[in-house]
């Protein structure tokens, strides 16, 4: 913020809340949940797991999660916008990782196992905050998880495959 003060570029700052999707990252520990448990859901069933997925913890810790073609619309608009403070870009839309676990098995049409055991969990709950994008832009987010995870899934899939 302050480079675009101090010389002459202009400059808009972004901060991006749990952004997920095709060609994101989706193993090695730094995938976000949709991910872990598209692969996990993927991995449980064309392997023989009989459909176990471990869950850190309770599955009650409560996220949002934003589909990266929102996430892209988002830029643009800020980009295009006259405003130069920072604006959260993520959605609202709060879940349980336990439904990210349920959604993902319900877009692949499969039952799932769910096994909770000790591991991190990070805070109880985490939300991007998005009033001031929607005041300054009058833009949200429009992708549902449910509906990011359709297009996610296969795609996690197909990278499984190729493995």
């Amino acid at each position: 913020m302050h480079y675009g003060h101090d010389f002459p570029i202009i400059t808009r700052i972004a901060r991006f809340h749990n952004i997920y999707g095709p060609q994101g990252t989706w193993k090695g520990g730094r995938e976000k949940a949709p991910a872990v448990f598209c692969r996990k859901v993927f991995v449980a069933h064309v392997e023989g797991n009989n459909g176990e997925v471990q869950i850190w913890g309770d599955g009650q810790q409560t996220r949002s999660f934003c589909y990266i073609d929102d996430c892209v619309e988002g830029i643009l608009r800020i980009m295009m916008s006259d405003y130069d403070k920072p604006l959260n870009l993520g959605s609202d839309e709060m879940v349980s990782i336990n439904d990210i676990c349920d959604i993902v098995a319900d877009v692949a049409g499969v039952s799932v196992k769910k096994k909770h055991i000790p591991g991190p969990e990070g805070v109880r709950g985490r939300n991007s905050d998005n009033l001031r994008i929607k005041e300054v832009l009058n833009w949200a987010p429009s992708i549902l998880l449910k509906d990011g995870i359709q297009k996610t899934y296969p795609w996690i899939g197909s990278q499984i495959k190729k493995e």
